[in-house]
Parts: structure tokens; sequence; C-alpha cells
């Protein structure tokens, strides 16, 4: 009996995408009916009726649905009472169910239609960018406070501390122990010889309006300080000590400094020394010039140039690379022509495709050469090994790597 990945395995590339988009189609029709069908089921009470004191407590115990699956499709299922249109909306794709969470406090009679065709094809930060035009809430107060020690869990051959390792001075209970925000002590270690301590969260950033945000994250005690000493020096400029336009002027210094290393940037850029304007550069450097770098950055947009099989652009503007599009190894310049952005993922992608390519071009070379008796008896007794290099020949270069011709 074939498994699902039996038969996933058997399929083309293009029927397995075909396949992929029937599918995720299939599931968003099953989800849409089982939210109208959860709707149902609490407005008659059924899961009641069944014995459990809730939908949640239904759906988890009955249905198999996890936590966070639960609580989605319930609250889908409430505001698809108010406004049934919200089931044609999940099955065709528009909105998903993180979506419809996040809408449904600020979906009215008046609104819900126009609130949720706004939200098609919305990302979940954008969908909260919506909620925030729709609710916009206050700006957040500036908070400063020390946090406890991460939480680290002890390995578990680390047996716990017997009664005459345990220590003997009292402990202070929270009630009790004085708050000291920034006590710049050390930290009593805990009993255990193996810590591991727990990763650090991500920053959290929400939207509170329009263009205004509300950033949380962890910073040491060296960063306060800087945020401090940096408050006091700009008083003359900044007299409120604003933390925001602190922040704001700090990553304006340090985008144009990342600028100027990255790409050598500058008001009046010229062209690289002993290179008159307008000439591309040697065809047998690898060397990119901070001028190509500047226009391919400015012309691709910061952003991975990488187009796939059906006409998207990826999206990834972090970790990116210039990419010669014609190898240098076959003679591609570097050129704003030749060059583009492209992110880690991508570069290394297509420099596999390529490498498959070569291999195949070079088996193909190898073939014909043995069979027109170009090369030696020696080389075709021994086609198994390596049989050629990366050494450039005349005006063409072979590829940098191949592989025996089978």
């Amino acid at each position: 009996m074939k498994t699902h990945m039996d038969v996933a395995r058997t399929l083309a590339d293009e029927e397995l995408l075909d396949r992929v988009k029937s599918l995720a189609a299939l599931a968003r029709g099953t989800t849409a009916e089982l939210i109208a069908h959860l709707a149902e089921v609490e407005t008659r009470n059924l899961h009641v009726a069944a014995g459990y004191s809730s939908m949640f407590a239904y759906c988890r115990s009955v249905l198999l649905l996890s936590e966070h699956a639960a609580y989605h499709r319930i609250e889908a299922a409430r505001a698809a009472r108010r406004f049934p249109i919200i089931v044609d909306r999940l099955a065709e794709g528009a909105v998903n169910l993180t979506a419809v969470a996040l809408l449904a406090p600020q979906l009215t009679e008046d609104n819900h239609v126009e609130v949720i065709e706004s939200a098609r094809g919305l990302s979940k930060e954008e969908v909260k960018r919506l909620v925030a035009r729709l609710a916009p809430v206050p700006g957040v107060p500036v908070s400063v406070r020390k946090l406890p020690a991460p939480r680290a869990r002890v390995s578990e051959e680390v047996s716990s501390p017997t009664a005459a390792q345990a220590p003997t001075a009292p402990v202070k209970s929270a009630a009790t122990a004085p708050r000291d925000l920034f006590a710049q002590g050390p930290v009593a270690p805990l009993p255990s010889p193996t810590i591991v301590e727990a990763n650090a969260r991500p920053a959290v950033v929400d939207a509170l309006s329009p263009d205004r945000y509300k950033l949380q994250l962890t910073i040491s005690g060296d960063t306060l300080d800087k945020l401090r000493l940096a408050k006091d020096m700009i008083r003359h400029a900044v007299p409120a000590g604003d933390e925001a336009e602190i922040i704001d002027r700090a990553l304006t210094l340090l985008v144009a400094d990342l600028a100027k290393k990255k790409f050598a940037a500058t008001e009046r850029p010229r062209p690289a020394q002993g290179k008159p304007a307008g000439r591309e550069p040697s065809s047998d450097s690898r060397y990119i010039s901070a001028e190509v770098k500047r226009t391919v950055w400015v012309r691709d947009l910061g952003r991975c140039a990488f187009v796939g099989t059906h006409g998207h652009r990826c999206e990834e503007r972090g970790f990116l690379e210039f990419h010669h599009v014609l190898p240098f190894a076959e003679d591609g310049p570097s050129t704003v022509e030749n060059i583009e952005l492209r992110c880690r993922r991508h570069n290394l992608y297509e420099w596999e495709l390529r490498s498959a390519e070569v291999r195949r071009l070079e088996e193909d070379w190898l073939r014909r050469q043995v069979m027109s008796g170009a090369l030696p008896s020696r080389v075709a007794r021994t086609r198994s090994g390596p049989s050629c290099s990366g050494r450039r020949s005349g005006a063409k270069a072979r590829p940098a790597s191949c592989s025996p011709a089978p």
C-alpha cells in the first residue's frame, strides 16, 4: 500500500506543484465548511448536550484540534455567525483564520464587507496595521525595568542538591524583598552545575495606529547606560529626552555608516581610481566596484531579484549577496548589467542548478571526444576519474568543474 509520501515522490515537478495547489484549495474549502458547521454546533448548544462545558473543550477532545487551531476556528465561527461572508472569503483564500481572529472585534454591520475586502491577501503584520487604523490606541509610556535572570533548564543527569548542599541563609520572599530595579550586583547562581539558558526572545513590534508602533525588546545593562548617556548629551536638541527620537537618530547614523562600508556610499560618488567614468571593469577581475554595487542596490530596490518559474519575484531583503548572472568562471563581467541581488538561498540555488548544467555539458563534451578519438586511449580508460580543470583556454573558459562521461 502506497503512503502519501510514496505518492508524492512519484510526481513530476509541475505535477507536484499543481497537486499542492489543488490540495491547498481543498484544505481551504474544508476549513470554511468546518467553520460553518462549528458555528451551527454552538448555535444549537450541541457541545453542551455532548457533555462539554465549552466549544474549546469540545474541539480539543472530540475534534482533536490543537489549542491554537481550536482558538482560531472558534473565533472565526463566532464571527461567521454574525457575518456569513467570512466563510466565503475563507474558502477563496482571500483571508485566513488569523486575519479573521484579528479583525473580528472591529467588524460591524456597516463596515464588515469593506474591512474584509481590504484584508484580502494581507499578511499578519499588514492585518495588524489595518486593525490599528480601525482602532488606534495611544502610545505606550516608556518603561525601563530590570528583568529576572533568564530561565534555565537543568540537565536531567544532575540530581537536586542534598540537604548538606542546600544554602542555610534565610531566603527573603518576593513580598518582603526590596525592589531595586537597577541593582548591579551579581545574580546568585543556581545550585546545579549544569545549566542551559533559554534562547533570547525576538523583539515584539505591534502597530498602535497608522505609522506608530510599539517596540518591546530586552537590552543589556551596557546598552541601557548608552541610552541614558545619549539622553543626557542630547538635551539641548531634544529637551524632553524622548527615547524614540534618540533611537531614530541613532538608526539614521547607523544606516548611513553601513551604506558607506557596504557600498562606499557618498553624496558625490566618483568612479574607481584610475578608471574613467562609464568604462566597464576588467573582465579578468572578480572584484565588483562600489559604483556598480550602489547602482545595482538601487535598481533592485535592496531586494532579491530572483524570479521564479511562474513569475514570482523573491521578497527577501536580508542576507543579500551580489550575484553574477553569467558566472565569472564563464567570462561573466562584474558590470551593472551582469550583477543582480540575490538572497543567500537563491544564490546557492542558482549555483547548484548551474553546477548540474556544467556537469552535464562536460559529460557530453567528454563523450564526444572519446567517440571521435580526440582523447588518447589512456584518458578513455580512466573516464571514471577527474578529467578536466578550471583553467582558461584562450578566450573561452572551460567549466570550473566537471564529471567524467558515463
